[in-house]
């Protein structure tokens, strides 16, 4: 600072590597002279000149180049690039990001234009390659310098947790454990699986357990110490080097129940290979139960998915345990079960196989149908491994074509064509080709009618010109229910002719059916204007130009019908419906900061007179305020989400003009969604953990907005699951969740976490019970626990003694009650605070340590007066105080309200007995 008349280093702890240095902290408007000093490996240079005096002020100036830059692994051709933001950013307007191969050094930009965030995913990106990438940040008045270059990276795809297993299948039972059977998962995330672990419960039971604590890696597994007759499901999770994937859907429950069956239990691990289009090649593993024989032989069915009915491939057993399925349909799907066979019979079929689309890879050399230039009509087989000794063979029915007139072959090299000369439909069959020398390379096409008449189709396009088509004959339902049928041709001459045929009838343009050609466009159309039942049909268009044709038809017949005229009713009906009050936007729902789950709804074209209503089962849902319709959204707020709010909420709309409503059902996946969303607003708000301490133990609560039991929670201690026990126990209120630690020791420190999964995020709230915080936790249940055994065990009084006795004189008084302590207590009587003199007038009894009695005999008025009894042992005790009343003989009965039970006042444990 000028006239300090001292100088002070400005970065005294890195070197500038920069010609520009920003110096932040100077005082605002006192003025400053600097002066810069180089430096190498041999020291430090003179210092410069003194530049002029500055003063600080705020300036707008170029950013500061960006802080570290971090990149880190994404998809197999992109990059997720982070950087931390420049210390001078003023009035930024983003960033530019670089990347260059590794050892190029030619540096290409990945955005345009500035990003206004400090993280970018670059795409495009060659799997394998090395990158190293830079940012610079972008003001109005320029670009900083180029921040430090990142780590050089590899593109691959992030390492994931494997998928869920599936197909879990019972293998066998002996009444105390099962055999278990699984598949891998389809995807392993990138790493090799590890092994598995497995979770069983019963029946009805809420919480799973463990079965294995360390992974198998075996895909079967025998789990033991089951309960007989019990039902069981299972759930498999799969690890690998990053961690354990989701687990699978929980199994079908399986009956702990020894087989003793005859025959074979199920084949199991169905697997495929060599799919093709028409066949496939199929493999499973034998049966773990063999039944009582040797098993002889497999059936193997298969079915499309989707159908009902099994078919059996193999007439006669097989020995092998795999088969090659052909005659199978290309782009089916279909699923396969397998049945082993021994002398008792046919077992058990397997678990049914995952679907399998029947269709060739890329790559697989099949027989290829066509037709060439000129028209003509051929079948082609590739062959890359045919050597020069190599014969090309093909037959029809699998014997070899000898017939020239009908056929002609062409092979050239490793690539072989046959031509079918004038095809008809005695051409219909199976075609195949051989390939010697090649280590019986072969393969087969079927040639049915359907094929055959494409072919022919498509070579008397070529033969015969046809008039291009850009969309074929299509349909469009308008907002009033009008069916338009339209196709637009690539080009028409203004000679072009043309008609519509529905059902092999000439259509003429009428009101009914209103028709129209824009040549110069090629559109030729036709709107109906009510579509009916009695629409339904082939609707044909047919072109002529010149000699050019084509024709281009459209079936709606069954579900293709019935869909176009559901549309166009619905489209009129809603036309009509939104001539009066309407809903814009149906019933939905959201779930509010508050936790209220709020159904909202949309209206139009209301008026003063439109009456809104609000249901909940068809009954009126009655609501403090109504909505302004005028406003167009109508709000309906469910407080506390529970059980009892499920059912059917309805709103509806009425006026002269017309009526419309909107039902939103809230039960199932809808009710289940919401507790999801609740979950969510719940778990971002929760508080952190708080300890509150009972005589029975340690209690850690959660505060939310709102909790139910229905929300999906967890507890975890030490990062492992905690379930609901005898020693721990979970559970509740409307406002806060909690878990209780009944009796708790030294195991019970560490970190404990509370987590509400919310379907898509978990929410966590830790608190580390240990050291000081477990230890005054500890001494203060300890404290309660005391107290609340002094209060079970102390003296009392269960009852029996009145508040007011009035009896008249000469007659007997009878006090009796029972007490109860542990140890028994000791009982004394006192009368107006003073110790009764046990004699024949006053008769005290304690009997098997809890019946008490003060009796009096022959009553006077100076036995009036308060009577206490005292019951007391070493954790306290009570009194109990009596006022007796005597009148005499002939006397008016004062007049007194009626007895109560005595109220008892506590003695605490130090407190003495009055004398």
């Amino acid at each position: 600072m000028v006239g300090s008349g001292s100088w002070q280093r400005v970065n005294s702890q890195t070197a500038v590597r920069s010609p520009r240095y920003a110096v932040f902290d100077l005082a605002e408007g006192k003025p400053y002279v600097f002066r810069v000093l180089t430096a190498n490996k041999h020291g430090i240079s003179d210092p410069s000149e003194i530049t002029a005096p500055i003063q600080a002020q705020d300036v707008i100036v170029a950013p500061s180049a960006p802080g570290r830059v971090l990149a880190s692994r994404n998809t197999k051709t992109s990059v997720v690039v982070q950087w931390d933001k420049p210390k001078q950013e003023e009035d930024l307007i983003g960033y530019y990001v670089d990347y260059c191969v590794a050892g190029t050094n030619q540096w290409e930009p990945c955005n345009h234009k500035p990003i206004d965030y400090n993280r970018f995913v670059v795409h495009g990106l060659t799997t394998g390659e090395q990158y190293i990438f830079r940012v610079k940040a972008v003001n109005a008045i320029g670009t900083s310098e180029n921040s430090q270059e990142s780590d050089v990276i590899k593109v691959q795809a992030a390492l994931t947790v494997p998928s869920h297993p599936y197909g879990i299948t019972l293998l066998n039972c002996d009444g105390q454990s099962m055999i278990l059977g699984w598949k891998v998962p389809k995807f392993s995330g990138g790493s090799p699986i590890l092994g598995y672990y497995i979770d069983k419960r019963e029946k009805h039971h809420h919480n799973w357990h463990e079965v294995n604590s360390s992974p198998i890696k075996e895909r079967i597994f025998t789990v033991e110490n089951l309960t007989e007759q019990a039902f069981y499901e299972f759930k498999i999770a799969a690890t690998n080097l990053v961690g354990i994937g989701q687990p699978s859907d929980p199994s079908e429950h399986f009956k702990c129940e020894a087989w003793t069956m005859p025959e074979p239990g199920p084949a199991y691990d169905l697997t495929f290979c060599e799919v093709r289009n028409t066949s496939l090649v199929m493999l499973w593993k034998a049966p773990v139960y063999s039944g009582s024989s040797p098993i002889t032989g497999y059936f193997v069915d298969y079915k499309e998915e989707g159908s009902e009915e099994w078919i059996t491939v193999n007439e006669a057993t097989t020995k092998n345990r795999y088969l090659k399925v052909t005659d199978l349909h290309q782009g089916k799907t279909y699923v396969f079960q397998v049945r082993a066979v021994n002398a008792s019979g046919v077992g058990k079929p397997s678990d049914t196989s995952e679907a399998v689309l029947v269709e060739a890879r890329p790559g697989t050399k099949e027989i290829s149908a066509g037709v060439d230039e000129d028209g003509n009509i051929y079948l082609s087989f590739d062959c890359p491994e045919a050597t020069d000794a190599s014969h090309f063979t093909w037959c029809k029915s699998y014997e070899e074509i000898a017939d020239q007139e009908k056929f002609n072959i062409e092979t050239e090299g490793d690539h072989s064509k046959l031509y079918l000369k004038n095809p008809e439909k005695s051409d219909i069959g199976t075609y195949s080709v051989s390939v010697s020398d090649t280590d019986g390379i072969s393969s087969s096409f079927v040639m049915d009618e359907e094929e055959l008449e494409r072919l022919m189709v498509l070579s008397n396009e070529i033969k015969n010109p046809t008039i291009p088509l850009k969309s074929e004959l299509a349909y469009e339902i308008f907002d009033k229910g009008q069916v338009r049928f339209w196709l637009q041709a690539e080009h028409l001459s203004p000679d072009a002719s043309y008609r519509f045929v529905i059902n092999d009838r000439e259509v003429s343009d009428s009101e009914t059916h209103r028709i129209k050609c824009d040549k110069s466009t090629g559109i030729i159309e036709m709107v109906m204007d009510r579509f009916t039942i009695e629409n339904e049909g082939t609707y044909t268009v047919q072109i002529h130009d010149g000699k050019a044709k084509n024709q281009s038809s459209l079936v709606l017949i069954g579900d293709a019908f019935k869909a176009v005229l559901e549309e166009a009713e619905f489209q009129r009906k809603e036309y009509l419906r939104k001539q009066g009050p309407h809903f814009a936007e149906y019933l939905h729902w959201d779930v509010t900061e508050e936790c209220e789950v709020r159904l909202k709804c949309k209206v139009a074209n209301t008026k003063k007179e439109t009456v809104f209503k609000w249901l909940k089962d068809d009954v009126l849902h009655e609501v403090e305020t109504l909505p302004d319709l005028e406003k167009g959204l109508c709000e309906l707020l469910i407080p506390k989400l529970s059980k009892k709010d499920q059912g059917e909420y309805k709103a509806t709309l009425k006026d002269d003009r017309g009526q419309d409503a909107s039902i939103l059902e809230i039960a199932g996946k809808v009710y289940d969604d919401m507790i999801l969303a609740l979950s969510r607003v719940c778990g971002t708000s929760a508080s952190p953990l708080k300890i509150l301490c009972t005589p029975e133990g340690i209690r850690l609560q959660c505060f939310m907005k709102y909790f139910t039991e229905e929300m999906k929670v967890n507890w975890y201690h030490k990062d492992a699951k905690i379930s609901s026990s005898e020693h721990m126990r979970i559970g509740g209120s409307e406002e806060m969740a909690w878990m209780q630690i009944c009796e708790p020791t030294e195991k019970d420190k560490g970190k404990y976490t509370f987590e509400i999964f919310d379907g898509k995020d978990n929410h966590q709230r830790t608190l580390d019970l240990s050291g000081q915080a477990f230890d005054e936790a500890f001494a203060e249940f300890q404290q309660l626990k005391a107290a609340a055994f002094a209060e079970k065990n102390r003296g009392k009084v269960i009852g029996g003694l009145p508040d007011v006795v009035t009896i008249m004189e000469g007659k007997t008084l009878n006090l009796t009650c029972t007490v109860f302590g542990n140890p028994d207590p000791e009982v004394v009587w006192f009368k107006n605070d003073k110790d009764i003199e046990i004699n024949e007038h006053f008769v005290v009894k304690v009997e098997q340590g809890k019946y008490v009695s003060l009796s009096i005999k022959g009553v006077t008025s100076e036995d009036s007066g308060k009577y206490s009894m005292n019951v007391k042992n070493k954790y306290g005790g009570e009194k109990i105080d009596v006022t007796v009343s005597v009148y005499k003989h002939g006397e008016k009965i004062p007049e007194i309200s009626l007895p109560q039970a005595a109220k008892p006042k506590l003695i605490p444990a130090s407190t003495s007995t009055p004398e």
